[in-house]
């Protein structure tokens, strides 16, 4: 069990993710991008953490002029219509285990479709471009981070506003900065639980965030998209709860903001959290990495606040194989 003095798998994660995106910022892509310069859609796939990857990968591809669509690992594998000629498949998933997502891949090449993979490395998938050795902690960090880095490259290659080596090693540089100081202290443990709202790409990072706190601090968190918010998903909260609020300066409609002053109307404590300052001039998809950190450490503060281990996620029935090998090609 982590104490105050233990240095858990979790935070050495943590800290090893501006080297990785150092790394990946020159690392050569340009194989894999060219399998998705052609396609007429790129489908994106990913389960859990992975998933919102896909969601911000897609966005980084549509601003490369791609058709890019996201979709989870189930309903890319058991839902969603058949990829068709012409598509393009980029998986990703850290461990190249996950069941639902090595399904819609394993499909994907069955028809012969260009098939890109984001994994760790050493998975044993030839067309993947791997990122990082595998998590020493069920809590991941460094694997979505990187595949982020893997992400952004791919969309500069394919002529991309974000992702270049040099925004890639700036990031990098940023994420030192968080992990040097993360400035939480202002953070307060919420006696029943967290929401973490933001607006486009943050609200994504709002979902990635809360799943952190879930998993590191056994602690109910829920992270929304601010409209998403406002439409029902704030009546419950009381001054029990504490309302996360991240870049509201980035919410051009001002809605963040607004959603914040009518949680403290209504004596929801609330918390405002950025970037930091190294991260001010970063475009909006490579921002919500060193963002994403600050949101992994406060995971990490509260697991041990609350004597959580936060290296084993995954216990009890929840562990048992047979629920995660459903779904598997």
């Amino acid at each position: 069990m982590p104490t105050g003095t233990t240095r858990t798998a979790l935070l050495r994660m943590i800290h090893t993710q501006a080297d990785a995106l150092d790394r990946i910022a020159g690392q050569d892509i340009s194989a894999a991008a060219e399998r998705l310069a052609t396609a007429r859609r790129v489908l994106l796939v990913g389960t859990g953490t992975s998933q919102h990857a896909a969601e911000l990968g897609a966005h980084l591809l549509e601003q490369a002029g791609l058709d890019a669509r996201w979709h989870s690992g189930a309903h890319a594998a058991r839902w969603a219509a058949a990829p068709r000629e012409g598509d393009a498949l980029l998986v990703i998933t850290h461990t190249a285990e996950t069941a639902y997502a090595s399904r819609a891949r394993s499909a994907a090449l069955a028809r012969g479709l260009p098939v890109v993979s984001i994994t760790g490395q050493d998975r044993g998938w030839p067309e993947a471009v791997p990122t990082v050795a595998p998590e020493e902690s069920e809590t991941y960090t460094v694997s979505y981070t990187s595949a982020l880095g893997v992400l952004a490259r791919l969309a500069h290659h394919l002529g991309g506003p974000e992702g270049s080596p040099d925004q890639l090693r700036r990031t990098a540089a940023a994420v030192r900065t968080v992990c040097a100081d993360p400035a939480l202290d202002a953070i307060p443990f919420p006696a029943r639980s967290l929401a973490l709202i933001g607006c486009g790409p943050w609200g994504v990072t709002a979902r990635e965030g809360a799943l952190k706190i879930r998993e590191a601090a056994r602690m109910l968190a829920e992270g929304f998209e601010s409209d998403r918010f406002l439409h029902g998903a704030a009546v419950p909260l009381t001054a029990a709860d504490g309302l996360l609020v991240l870049q509201p300066d980035a919410d051009a409609d001002g809605l963040t903001e607004a959603l914040a002053r009518a949680a403290a109307h209504e004596s929801v404590p609330v918390t405002t959290l950025d970037a930091g300052a190294d991260a001010a001039a970063l475009p909006p998809v490579l921002a919500q990495i060193p963002l994403t950190v600050r949101l992994q450490l406060l995971a990490e503060r509260f697991a041990v606040q609350r004597h959580q281990d936060p290296d084993v996620a995954i216990v009890g029935a929840w562990a048992e194989s047979a629920l995660w090998e459903r779904g598997r090609p």
